[in-house]
């Protein structure tokens, strides 16, 4: 683990990073998500960008956009998605923004669904403190079979 990971705000200007990263087939397969479609892109996250709600922050990893983690949903199913760019995989940039961003986002509980697949995230979750809280499967898209998923969770139901 070496280079620095930094926090900041959501930059319009990192929309086009954001949208090139989730282009990778690699992590979509990863993620089980589709890639969108550069002007459906581009609006969720303008509406994004606007949300006071949703608590957003640009990675960088030794200065460079490594991805974007956000906190979203009403206050008592908090939830938390992050996306790392493919080429800062394996270098600790997950764990380490997750773990900066849970010191700034307070709110208990706080929710992931990770595809079992996905056990890199997975284990990101844990190395942080999340714990697998359940299952539940996703609708997948173009057809596919449902995505089998683990719930974590971190913090207990009552708060902090």
């Amino acid at each position: 683990m070496t280079g620095d990971v930094l926090l900041r705000d959501v930059l319009e200007e990192d929309f086009p990073v954001f949208f090139e990263h989730q282009l990778d087939p690699d992590a979509c397969a990863m993620a089980a998500f589709a890639a969108r479609e550069r002007d459906a892109f581009m609006l969720h996250w303008t509406e994004i960008l606007s949300d006071d709600t949703i608590a957003k922050k640009t990675i960088l990893f030794d200065g460079r956009v490594a991805g974007y983690i956000v906190s979203f949903g009403q206050p008592d199913k908090q939830q938390l998605g992050y996306w790392i760019g493919k080429t800062f995989w394996g270098k600790g940039v997950a764990t380490r923004a997750l773990l900066a961003f849970l010191g700034f986002v307070k709110t208990r509980p706080l929710h992931a669904h990770v595809a079992k697949h996905n056990l890199a995230s997975l284990r990101v979750l844990e190395k942080c403190g999340f714990t697998i809280h359940g299952e539940d499967t996703a609708p997948s898209e173009a057809g596919d079979p449902d995505v089998e998923e683990f719930v974590l969770r971190l913090g207990s139901d009552g708060g902090s």
